[in-house]
């Protein structure tokens, strides 16, 4: 297995970019990642007086998969996530919902062991690991690590995680794939600036999809969901077009007709806000599998 180390990062997700290295369709390999502040904030004597954030979320990459082309999709299956010993949150006046309520930069190291974040001693929290960047690069301009779009980015997408097969667009030739920014645990929503940022390392396979089934922005599968992913610049547009992608699903992909598709999506679906503080607002749509299994749909992969 292939080890993508941290000492291939970018802050720009790019055509331009050159692979740190390359695999064949159906390979497996892992990524190992800072956290989105470049571990900067680990050592007990860093503050934000004596430390110079760098610009984006360092992602570990580009890797090249070869005999990937334009129009297919990625299949991402997340077979691990580890983490690092310990994390960071942080509040201040840039960013978050309440941002007028921390007039400073305020930040917290936050130990992580035995499947918990120890807050402190009263608040023991259940870690589950995600990846909060993950994209390949985008047909046009490079587009910073801070901002999700249709190739995937910094969606802050609490099912990217664990057992959930991620699905993305590809663009250009080799779909050049990065990940980094992890989070030991995050709320949905992400409503003030972060979740526990913490450094890690993603064991994935990767697999090539080309059918009837491809479509140009990011979906989900778990073991009980699907899930289309849309990122806008204001929240409402971003579900607008979360449900509007899985209606076309729906209709396009599963076969139903649009009065079933829209009562069922009305019935059982539901949309969640993933994040509110990145240049582009993150809204998934989620699907209920037993729904399109019912329409002899098992999985974006199959035809």
């Amino acid at each position: 297995m292939k080890i993508i180390t941290r000492n291939y990062i970018t802050n720009i997700l790019s055509r331009d970019n050159r692979p740190c290295d390359r695999i064949k369709a159906g390979e497996t390999v892992a990524f190992e990642t800072y956290d989105c502040f470049t571990n900067q904030f680990l050592p007990e004597d860093a503050t934000f007086e004596n430390v110079v954030r760098k610009p984006g979320n360092p992602a570990t990459g580009p890797l090249y998969i070869e005999d990937a082309m334009p129009g297919d999709m990625l299949k991402i299956d997340i077979l691990d996530i580890e983490m690092g010993p310990a994390g960071i949150v942080m509040l201040g006046p840039d960013s978050g919902s309440e941002k007028e309520e921390f007039p400073k930069k305020v930040l917290k190291r936050v130990p992580v062991k035995g499947g918990f974040a120890f807050y402190n001693e009263k608040v023991p929290i259940p870690v589950k690991p995600m990846i909060g960047v993950i994209g390949v690069a985008p047909a046009g301009e490079g587009v910073s690590t801070i901002t999700p779009m249709d190739h995937g980015g910094n969606m802050d997408c609490t099912q990217i995680k664990k057992g959930a097969t991620l699905y993305l667009p590809v663009f250009v030739e080799g779909a050049l794939l990065s990940m980094g920014d992890f989070h030991a645990v995050m709320g949905d929503g992400e409503v003030e600036d972060c979740g526990l940022e913490i450094e890690g390392r993603a064991t994935i396979r990767v697999n090539v999809v080309r059918n009837k089934n491809c479509v140009p922005y990011p979906m989900i599968e778990t073991e009980d969901k699907l899930i289309t992913i849309a990122s806008r610049e204001h929240v409402e547009e971003a579900w607008r077009a979360a449900a509007r992608q899985m209606y076309d699903f729906m209709k396009g992909k599963i076969g139903m007709d649009y009065e079933d598709a829209g009562m069922l999506l009305t019935m059982t679906g539901d949309l969640v806000i993933c994040q509110t503080v990145n240049p582009m607002k993150t809204v998934r749509m989620e699907l209920p599998r037993h729904i399109t299994q019912s329409y002899g749909f098992n999985s974006i992969s199959v035809e």
